[in-house]
């Protein structure tokens, strides 16, 4: 009821008057369902009849034509553009070093990024640094794996700890007015910010966010002929299935089917 949609929005509870988006009633309904399962309680989200209902719901969007829309996925060359506009001192080493640790990590979410301390990379020669993964939201046992940083990511690495040398306390750290380094750690919502302000400073058109470095990541490792299990050693991803959509996008694009006419082409040109 429209009463009820407007003091939702004016509490805050929404963005915007209207119906949310079904990805945002399915997550929300995730979180539901876990707290209830944490406190031992029976979950309303195991019921049939709301289970039935979302179903129908996916299949209703669908039939409308309405697709789960998806951030742009940051593959190499928007990825360079990005690194391009990292040259306004302190705080460009800060977000380079952030976007190619995230990118060239294995594709980190925003929350595994913003959790490395400083205890958890260690440098192993001028070419390669480690970084420490604990508890992740697909590992949830807290056991510390370390992932590689060669190359580029590495060296950007360094020339961060060395504008912002610290004992302890978050890998990447807030900053304020004068390219002064704070103490405090960036929060998810500012990972996302970085990415899309040097997105707008690189004049990039696309749906960026977080998560673009995660996609972007799968589907430039598909696109380079990386095998599916390496990739998803790096990402930690459990379920092939969710990581294929991006992987096979990417493959696809250097795929002999998907070049049909430009086989074509060259090979009146050669003749």
């Amino acid at each position: 009821p429209p009463a009820i949609d407007a003091t939702l929005v004016a509490a805050r509870i929404k963005a915007k008057p209207g119906a949310l988006a079904f990805n945002t009633v399915s997550h929300r309904l995730a979180v539901l369902g876990k707290w209830h399962r944490l406190n031992e309680w029976d979950s309303p989200t195991e019921a049939s009849a709301l289970k039935t209902l979302l179903r129908d719901a996916r299949k209703a969007q669908s039939r409308q034509g309405i697709s789960v829309r998806k951030k742009t996925a940051m593959v190499l060359e928007p990825l360079q553009t990005l690194l391009a506009t990292c040259s306004d001192g302190v705080r460009g080493v800060r977000d380079r070093a952030l976007l190619l640790l995230a990118w060239s990590g294995g594709g980190r979410r925003r929350s595994e990024v913003v959790g490395l301390q400083v205890g958890d990379v260690r440098q192993l020669d001028a070419d390669t640094w480690l970084y420490a993964l604990g508890t992740t939201k697909t590992d949830t046992g807290g056991v510390r794996r370390e992932k590689p940083l060669r190359g580029p990511a590495a060296q950007a690495l360094a020339a961060w700890l060395d504008a912002a040398p610290a004992e302890s306390g978050p890998l990447f750290r807030r900053m304020y007015k004068g390219g002064k380094v704070g103490t405090a750690g960036l929060s998810a919502d500012q990972v996302a910010r970085i990415v899309q302000r040097r997105a707008k400073l690189a004049g990039l058109d696309g749906d960026w966010a977080a998560h673009s470095l995660r996609s972007g990541f799968v589907s430039e490792a598909g696109r380079q002929g990386v095998p599916l299990g390496e990739v998803m050693a790096m990402t930690e991803h459990r379920s092939v299935s969710t990581v294929m959509g991006y992987f096979q996008a990417g493959s696809l694009l250097n795929s002999l089917a998907a070049n049909l006419l430009t086989q074509d082409s060259q090979e009146d040109s050669d003749t």
